[in-house]
């Protein structure tokens, strides 16, 4: 089953997100095969980074939050807000991803 992750980092942890960038894109190429699609969520501006979305496959919800547990923008306490949701993909996405 998909399950979507919405997170918002806390206020002022640019660098903390900046520092930890590295082991989060090791940590997410190690299910690569599972991503329906990740990214950070930005200001209206395009570049800021303000959280995270990724809908990734997992078999449970148990499995999901074991994922996020140990997921390293997580552990190191970058998020003010977590939320993880069931997904079901009913659309065909035409734009917004890489071909």
């Amino acid at each position: 089953m998909l399950y979507v992750f919405h997170l918002i980092d806390r206020p002022g942890s640019a660098a903390l997100r900046l520092q930890t960038r590295p082991e989060h894109k090791a940590c997410l190429a190690q299910l690569q095969e599972r991503i329906a699609f990740a990214g950070p969520l930005l200001q209206d501006d395009g570049q800021t980074m303000i959280g995270s979305l990724l809908v990734i496959d997992f078999p449970g919800r148990a499995a999901a939050e074991a994922w996020l547990a140990q997921e390293p923008f997580h552990r190191s306490g970058l998020y003010a807000s977590v939320q993880i949701h069931a997904f079901s993909n009913l659309w065909p996405q035409r734009i917004g991803f890489a071909p």
